[in-house]
């Protein structure tokens, strides 16, 4: 990839809608997309590190953060091939956590061409349908929570279940951690309600098309995650034809924020593989 510098940037049009967007360093480029839980500031620790040897790019997503979700159909892997087409990027590395691990999948089959390598970590999957006790139990909580306006309540719930994870009290976790995806989490469930609006699937979806995924791809799980989100990992490090699994220990759904150092450690190790 020829070297590119790319300027700061704050809130640019694509698509229809204005996302916040952020980036810095020089360098080859990496793509930062965000948990469900969280917005670009989960990152905080990898766009300093990464920028030192890479441009990097971070953006909240439609509805999270400092960006607002517009009327119409959008597809969030749109957005993103919209923000690297807005600088001219074309070729990145992309890192996506959680819901940013659906959106860089989708992304990746959608645009294979722009992809240089990928890196899910606690990835979700398009097309997989969560059956676990565990999982229809949150769901069914955090929806009763939200119906009755206990948004306080429902944050709580989604650190419980994403930040302690399920095999940890909340002491045992680092409160600063558990502090931000409070305030990240917080203002996600505070955004305003817009009407039509309608998010597009990629067809079909992504769950049965891993098979044409060619980039080199790594996939980091936290041995403390949710089962069945260990398991969507394991799924795709069989799919996947080019696909490294890591785990990492003492950390549940949020490695990137929980063991930043040993994280980032982890990601540049593989960026740098010529192999």
């Amino acid at each position: 990839m020829k070297e590119q510098k790319l300027e700061t940037e704050k809130l640019i049009a694509i698509n229809g809608t204005k996302l916040y967007v952020e980036k810095t360093g020089q360098g080859d480029v990496i793509l930062l997309i965000h948990a469900g839980v969280a917005d670009r500031r989960m990152w905080d620790e990898q766009f300093d590190t990464f920028s030192k040897t890479h441009s990097v790019i971070r953006f909240d997503l439609r509805g999270y953060g400092d960006s607002r979700m517009s009327a119409g159909t959008f597809a969030h892997h749109q957005d993103v091939a919209g923000i690297l087409s807005n600088f001219g990027v074309e070729k990145v590395v992309v890192i996506g956590a959680s819901f940013g691990g659906y959106i860089a999948i989708d992304f990746a089959l959608s645009y294979p061409e722009l992809v240089e390598k990928l890196i899910l970590v606690a990835p979700a999957l398009g097309g997989h349908e969560f059956k676990s006790a565990e999982m229809l139990d949150f769901f069914e909580k955090e929806d009763g929570l939200l119906e009755d306006g206990g948004l306080d309540a429902a944050t709580e719930l989604n650190l419980k279940m994403w930040v302690d994870g399920p095999h940890r009290d909340a002491g045992e976790v680092d409160p600063k951690v558990r502090e931000q995806v409070r305030e990240m989490q917080r203002k996600i469930f505070a955004q305003p309600d817009v009407d039509d609006v309608e998010e597009l699937a990629i067809v079909p979806t992504a769950i049965s098309r891993l098979h044409k995924i060619e980039p080199p791809t790594l996939i980091i799980s936290g041995e403390l995650d949710v089962g069945e989100f260990q398991e969507i990992s394991q799924l795709l490090g069989k799919k996947i034809s080019n696909a490294k699994e890591i785990t990492m220990t003492g950390v549940a759904h949020l490695p990137s924020m929980e063991k930043a150092e040993a994280f980032n450690r982890i990601v540049l190790d593989f960026v740098r593989d010529e192999g």
